[in-house]
């Protein structure tokens, strides 16, 4: 089984800054992409930031400059370092990974639970 955790979610004031790990267990061969989504009340889950196993970065025009993805690939983690945050980042946080299993040598998508990110006073 390959599980994917996120942490680090919680409430912060506007201005602050709050980052988020994510952790991939089990059975795992190799770890291609990983990254970040949100998901905001009635909106669609979209892309905050994906890092790729090379270390390429890509990021949602609303958090360029702003938000740093970072991946240790030895520890299986991928962290997003969030800073200057304001109300319209408030969301649930999804970790993502896309992982080659050890026991079928197949590729596929993993997804975390989510955590939840408040900006708010």
């Amino acid at each position: 089984q390959v599980q994917v955790v996120e942490s680090g979610g919680g409430l912060v004031q506007p201005g602050g800054s709050l980052t988020l790990s994510c952790t991939a267990s089990g059975n795992i061969h190799h770890i291609g992409h990983m990254g970040w989504y949100r998901q905001a009340p009635g909106h669609e889950r979209a892309l905050v930031a994906t890092i790729t196993s090379g270390g390429s970065t890509e990021y949602a025009e609303s958090v360029e400059g702003r938000f740093t993805i970072s991946r240790d690939s030895a520890k299986r983690t991928v962290a997003l370092q969030m800073n200057d945050l304001n109300a319209e980042d408030t969301a649930v946080y999804y970790c993502y990974a896309r992982i080659l299993s050890a026991v079928t040598m197949r590729w596929n998508d993993y997804w975390g639970r989510g955590t939840q990110v408040t900006v708010s006073t």
